[in-house]
């Protein structure tokens, strides 16, 4: 989901040079409907690599890829962006028309992607995530980009989701505190001790997950606070609903957070397995990654961070 949202402004670069440009995005389909979210993207194509893993060969997905495959063939590109630079990515690249352009053997993630290419482009490997992609981008359609990324997503209303506000008329205080690998997750003990916090401050706590292990763990967490509340199970357009809607969000380093940076939420980002110079937030004065290379955040700096990303400040009108 990172690299998602970490390419949303490669469209809005694109729009902002060439107005008339016709933006396709093929993505994962556990994740379309980020790009969905953004105005400049015309179609989105999804794709099910993670799932046609699971039985490759069976007639079911064989019929899948042919339709993803007819679907991107369909009408020629005057250009093929591998914004990944991953063996999987230059294939899906492949079933569309059009040349292809990518990183380098010496930039791509999985070098061999590179060979997959018509036009390979050298980036600068020491900037941020967000910044390499829209190098990559600029050099392939030669446009500049001199601005702070713009993500242009809009977050759904929650009714228009079907959710209704979580903590009732209290302002919410979205805390992502689920992620795939155990060396991200924040210690337990800190968010008990934020969630105190956070209540005494007036705001609700809210606690999202996507699994079940999550869930277990989303109620460990609310448990010994009543001001605590465990979020149903969401789809990614009602997380990006509740996102949007929240007073301000805390998170370790996963997608979600990402994604509440980009929707421009008061949001402190928690680094600690990752660095923030290369994956957090810089491009405004509403988020902060805290932390460093294997120590976290201490509950109190996370509090004063909110502060400082006018989280305890009541929106505007």
């Amino acid at each position: 989901m990172g690299d998602v949202i970490h390419a949303l402004p490669v469209v809005s670069d694109i729009r902002a040079a060439r107005p008339d440009a016709v933006i396709d995005w093929v993505v994962e389909e556990s994740f379309a409907d980020l790009p969905r979210l953004h105005p400049g993207v015309a179609d989105v194509i999804p794709v099910a690599i993670r799932r046609w893993r699971r039985a490759w060969f069976s007639a079911a997905f064989r019929e899948e890829r042919r339709r993803a495959r007819e679907r991107l063939a369909a009408a020629p590109y005057d250009l093929v962006l591998d914004l990944q630079g991953l063996l999987k990515s230059a294939l899906v690249a492949r079933w569309a028309r059009g040349p292809r352009a990518g990183f380098s053997w010496r930039c791509a993630r999985e070098p061999v992607a590179s060979l997959f290419y018509h036009r390979r482009h050298d980036v600068d490997m020491s900037r941020h995530a967000i910044e390499r992609l829209r190098e990559l981008a600029g050099a392939a359609l030669g446009i500049r980009h001199d601005a702070p990324p713009v993500f242009g997503l809009k977050a759904p209303a929650l009714a228009a989701v079907g959710l209704d506000p979580p903590g009732g008329d209290r302002p919410a205080a979205v805390l992502l505190h689920a992620t795939s690998r155990a060396e991200k997750q924040w210690p337990e003990e800190s968010w008990h001790a934020l969630i105190d916090r956070l209540a005494a401050s007036g705001l609700v706590p809210v606690l999202p997950w996507g699994s079940d292990a999550e869930r277990l763990a989303a109620r460990r967490l609310a448990e010994g606070n009543p001001a605590a509340v465990v979020a149903p199970r969401m789809s990614l357009a009602q997380c990006a609903a509740l996102l949007g809607a929240a007073r301000c969000v805390v998170g370790v380093d996963t997608g979600l957070t990402h994604l509440a940076c980009a929707l421009d939420v008061p949001t402190v980002a928690l680094f600690a397995a990752t660095p923030a110079w290369r994956f957090g937030p810089y491009w405004t004065d509403r988020a902060i990654g805290l932390g460093e290379s294997g120590r976290w955040p201490e509950p109190d700096e996370v509090m004063a961070a909110l502060g400082k990303v006018g989280a305890f400040r009541a929106p505007g009108p």
